[in-house]
């Protein structure tokens, strides 16, 4: 076991160099940091004593280079839009984020698993015609035209929710802050939550059905029928078990997507999580927050492989073995 973490950490190194790499040579030469600086005011010489400052009179190795070495640091430089330490406005928008993707992942995971099993095992009932019928609604449907139509329907028509913010939010320790303590901020995580689950929802639930279809064909599913075994146990004991590893993929990498990629929600709902600061950055070329956020980004899915690589072991007993 640990040898397969000190395998995947040396592993991370060099995808952390290569995407780290990508990202200031995407952004190096977009936008002129200096007159976003300054302004459109500004003398030669300042204008020269700021790129030195900057370190943009480098040749481009040497600021790679010193761009990686501060960010071993957490150091990722100065904002060119808020000129305020990068490191500090990512770690502000962070627990919004992770808030907003935590609850639409457990939506997803809670409800998707249950409908995928239910449709398997009754896949010719109208309950699950229902399901299938509305998994391809929320497969195809845009995720900012689903929360144009949430908030038309639920903030706009019947005024139950907001439609923006993320309400009043609580200080837990030194720099977390979370909105679940309050039924306001209950209530602004509500339309934003299912917007960025409903599709990770539907896809699940089609993996679980194509799953427990292939798995209930199976010859060990018939032996345990004939072995008088309940319902029950089949469908929830055996079945659903085999059935966990792939879901175990997808619901891995659709976090990290969720974490990465939630920009088009946060923006339609003005939730103030690193999705909404980098529409924001990418406004302005603002230079080191979008590099920041590609290598934060990068650095979750390393770690969510991870825990997926550790999840594998502990479902299925044969990795064990073969280990």
């Amino acid at each position: 076991m640990f040898g397969l973490i000190g395998s995947r950490l040396l592993q991370a190194i060099p995808v952390l160099m290569v995407v780290g790499f990508i990202a200031f040579a995407l952004f190096a030469f977009v936008g002129d940091p200096v007159a976003i600086l300054l302004g459109q005011d500004h003398t030669e010489a300042q204008r020269i004593a700021l790129v030195h400052q900057l370190g943009l009179d480098q040749p481009f190795y040497v600021q790679y280079v010193r761009f990686m070495w501060a960010g071993l640091h957490g150091d990722f430089g100065i904002s060119y839009r808020l000129a305020q330490p990068v490191g500090s406005l990512l770690a502000d928008r962070l627990p919004a984020t992770l808030e907003l993707a935590v609850t639409a992942s457990v939506l997803a995971f809670a409800i998707g698993i249950p409908m995928g099993v239910y449709t398997g095992i009754h896949r010719d009932s109208l309950l699950s015609r229902v399901f299938m019928t509305g998994s391809l609604v929320g497969v195809s449907l845009p995720t900012f035209l689903l929360g144009i139509l949430l908030i038309l329907c639920f903030s706009v028509g019947l005024g139950w929710l907001p439609s923006f913010g993320r309400g009043p939010v609580v200080h837990v320790g030194s720099w977390w802050t979370t909105g679940l303590t309050s039924w306001a901020g209950i209530r602004a995580l509500i339309l934003p939550g299912i917007t960025l689950g409903l599709f990770q929802m539907t896809l699940i639930m089609r993996l679980v059905r194509a799953e427990m279809l292939e798995v209930l064909r199976t010859d060990y599913i018939k032996f345990a029928r004939a072995r008088g075994l309940t319902g029950r146990s089949i469908n929830f004991g055996h079945a659903l078990k085999n059935t966990l590893v792939p879901v175990i993929t997808i619901v891995g990498l659709q976090f990290g997507g969720i974490v990465g990629f939630s920009l088009v929600t946060e923006t339609v709902f003005q939730w103030p999580g690193m999705g909404l600061l980098l529409v924001q950055s990418v406004a302005v070329a603002d230079i080191p927050v979008m590099s920041a956020y590609l290598l934060l980004v990068a650095l979750v899915f390393l770690l969510i492989n991870l825990i997926v690589d550790l999840l594998y072991y502990a479902v299925d007993p044969r990795l064990r073995i073969r280990r």
